[in-house]
């Protein structure tokens, strides 16, 4: 039985790790890049390394503990393309400096290219060990992890009161009014999910992913065919994402995905908000934005960055131009 020592939670929340990644083949979508998707779960690897280092992981955690280990935000700046057989040595330096109930680090992930090392990613990322409560008690929470341990995801923020929902076939065009955003219901399936109900961060992440396809793709700019078109890609230099409230297996959950601004026509700001529906109310359950950019294609191994043309200015603000 793994046992929570002082020393262990200390070594947790003092000491710096570090681990060797790989980026994993199913991220390289075009050509031999990998996504952004993908650069966020070899931060997720970090963290859950950094505990294993500590003597805390995951699984026994959860097992032994009934504690389930959940990254609640990260929040991540790509500075260099991670390629396909990528290795990469991440640094996990500790960083609960607040008493906000969450365990907090800084990730940094560097590789080497041509004998020269490149910081490749940042990523500052939050924890919270919630509370068992689908299986039987396991007993108290150890003492040295207590500040930590939550009832529910989101206990640590200051919630606000949930807006009344319209009927529920009204509730895409009212989350959409008056903005320039897109929005789906779509329902929770287990793979998204973990801890047997809970839907988890690379859940979110993957929904964020396909948030811009689904966006392009009802603007007449979809991933194809600006690919087919000029060869041209989308690129992500930063996203963020925060868990606020629990999202459940099999669950409705309403995504909205919006146009913040345009920054030069060279990068947007999209937010993307999730909400369940629950008594009669709108419950947010996560928030987040991510940054887009588009790259031409210059060859198998290189793509540059490009300023948006006119019809793809056009497309991200929704309007329609008379030929």
């Amino acid at each position: 039985m793994t046992i929570v020592t002082d020393t262990a939670v200390k070594e947790l929340l003092t000491t710096v790790s570090t681990t060797q990644v790989r980026p994993r083949y199913e991220g390289s979508n075009i050509c031999t890049w990998i996504g952004f998707k993908h650069v966020n779960y070899l931060v997720e690897e970090a963290v859950l390394d950094h505990f294993r280092q500590a003597g805390l992981p995951a699984r026994a955690l959860y097992e032994e503990y009934g504690l389930g280990l959940d990254l609640v935000t990260i929040d991540t700046r790509i500075l260099h393309a991670f390629h396909m057989d990528d290795v990469a040595e991440a640094e996990v330096v500790p960083w609960t400096k607040d008493e906000d109930g969450t365990i907090g680090f800084k990730v940094t992930i560097r590789f080497e290219r041509n004998g020269e090392v490149h910081k490749a990613v940042t990523s500052k990322v939050r924890v919270s060990l919630r509370i068992d409560t689908y299986l039987e008690a396991a007993g108290d929470v150890p003492e040295q992890l207590a500040r930590f341990a939550v009832a529910k995801l989101g206990d640590d923020l200051e919630r606000q009161d949930p807006a009344a929902a319209p009927a529920e076939e009204g509730i895409l065009a009212a989350l959409t009014e008056g903005r320039n955003a897109y929005a789906w219901k779509w329902n929770i399936p287990y793979p998204y999910c973990h801890f047997t109900e809970r839907i988890q961060m690379s859940g979110y992440l993957r929904l964020m992913e396909e948030g811009k396809d689904r966006f392009v793709a009802d603007r007449g700019i979809s991933i194809k065919t600006l690919l087919d078109d000029r060869k041209w890609i989308p690129v992500v230099p930063r996203s963020d994402i925060r868990i606020l409230d629990e999202a459940l297996m099999e669950e409705d959950l309403y995504i909205v995905y919006s146009v913040e601004d345009v920054f030069k026509d060279f990068t947007y700001t999209s937010r993307m908000d999730f909400y369940v529906l629950r008594d009669g109310a709108l419950v947010k359950t996560a928030t987040g934005s991510i940054v887009h950019g588009y790259a031409v294609i210059e060859n198998r191994r290189d793509w540059s960055l490009v300023n948006f043309d006119q019809r793809v200015v056009d497309a991200i603000n929704g309007e329609v131009r008379e030929s």
